[in-house]
C-alpha cells in the first residue's frame, strides 16, 4: 500500500460546544494520509489513475464549510468516512486540530485511522 499525503490543510468549519464557538466558523488544520495503490499512476503518468489531491482539498473544504460538529472526534470521523466513500481508498489516517484554543498551546487535536 502506498500513501498520498496532504499536510496542514486549513479549512473553515463550524465546530465547538461553547456559545462563542457556535457564533462563527473556525479554521481547523487537517493532515491526511490516504492509503491507495499508486502503481497504475506511476506506470501511466495519468492523474485519472490516482487520487487527485487538488480534488480532495476542494471537496473537503466545500463539505466542511457547511457542516457543524461539536467535537474534533466527530469531525475526524466525518472526514475519514468522506474520504473512504468518495474516493474509494483503502485506508486513511486523519489528524484534525483546533488552533490557539488555550493560552500557551499551539493546537489541540485528534488522530484517527480507518479502513474499509
Amino acid at each position: 500500500m502506498d500513501i498520498i499525503f496532504i499536510d496542514e490543510l486549513r479549512a473553515e468549519t463550524w465546530i465547538g460546544i461553547y456559545p462563542r464557538e457556535k457564533a462563527m466558523p473556525q479554521t481547523v488544520e487537517i493532515s491526511l494520509q490516504i492509503g491507495v495503490s499508486t502503481a497504475s499512476a506511476g506506470a501511466s503518468d495519468d492523474i485519472r489513475d490516482t487520487v487527485d489531491y487538488a480534488v480532495v482539498v476542494e471537496r473537503l473544504r466545500g463539505d466542511l464549510s457547511t457542516s457543524h460538529f461539536n467535537l474534533l472526534e466527530a469531525l475526524a470521523e466525518h472526514v475519514a468516512t468522506y474520504l473512504l466513500e468518495t474516493f474509494a481508498v483503502h485506508w486513511v489516517r486523519v489528524s484534525v486540530a483546533k488552533l490557539g484554543m488555550m493560552p500557551g498551546v499551539k493546537r489541540v487535536g485528534v488522530i484517527i485511522e480507518r479502513s474499509v
